[in-house]
């Protein structure tokens, strides 16, 4: 959590539609540009006076829901894929990513999002997780398959606690944490996007190991992007998007 309509299910750092009750987000201190890729174009500049009105009188506006954590259900294996093409594109996408040494973690859904709710996990030596996600839905906007790549760095010192990279035609909204290096590379080849998050990875140092325990791989892959999704909460938080949600 890429949109734009209202739903944020691009990154397992965004926001859902529906969840336990909690936190909104908070429309009204949304920059232009982010309502416009949450709302789309149209429907932003609808709701542009209303927004304004709110930020005169130090309104939120309530958006979606935002829970504190992801929930993840693992999947038993099957033949994944709602059409033919998507179940083919991924097919050779899984395969590309074993064949360039990703340990493969198999599929989990996440219900709290609103659309794109399958993953496939995968780990990549030395410090990579990576998470092939789609929608099962054929009329969701996400139902094309896109690569997510991310990496903990082990020192602070430059200011970024992640990399974040994805080939999702979806922006990331709200934009991701200041101390998260976050970069779409739409369309790009598998091996061009792991190219692409490698180079950023060692502008900024190295990244935390994963997979050194055998039986930890899953932890490793949730350790993370539960990583990220903190991050991103604090600075969302800080920025005044997040607001309690009332009954």
């Amino acid at each position: 959590m890429p949109e734009s309509s209202s739903t944020l299910a691009h990154a397992p750092g965004d926001l859902p539609a529906a969840a336990p009750r909690g936190q909104r987000l908070n429309l009204a201190a949304l920059t232009a540009e982010e309502l416009q890729r949450l709302l789309g174009e149209s429907a932003a500049q609808r709701r542009m006076p209303e927004m304004s009105q709110a930020r005169l009188e130090g309104r939120a506006v309530p958006g979606d829901l935002v829970p504190r954590e992801q929930e993840y259900q693992l999947q038993p294996e099957k033949s994944w894929g709602a059409t033919p093409e998507l179940a083919r594109q991924l097919i050779m996408l899984r395969s590309e990513l074993t064949q360039a040494g990703a340990c493969d973690l198999g599929v989990y859904y996440q219900p709290l999002l609103s659309e794109g709710r399958h993953l496939r996990a995968f780990l990549l030596s030395p410090d990579t997780a990576l998470a092939l996600r789609w929608s099962e839905t054929p009329e969701s906007r996400s139902s094309a398959p896109s690569l997510l790549a991310a990496t903990l760095m082990r020192d602070r010192a430059s200011g970024t606690a992640a990399v974040l990279s994805s080939t999702s035609v979806l922006p990331f909204v709200p934009t991701q944490s200041e101390e998260i290096d976050a970069r779409l590379y739409q369309g790009a080849s598998t091996q061009a996007l792991l190219d692409a998050h490698r180079t950023q990875v060692l502008r900024h140092g190295r990244g935390v190991r994963l997979g050194q325990v055998a039986g930890h791989e899953q932890a490793d892959w949730l350790k993370v992007f539960t990583a990220v999704r903190q991050l991103n909460l604090a600075a969302w938080t800080r920025r005044g998007l997040l607001v309690q949600d009332t009954p």
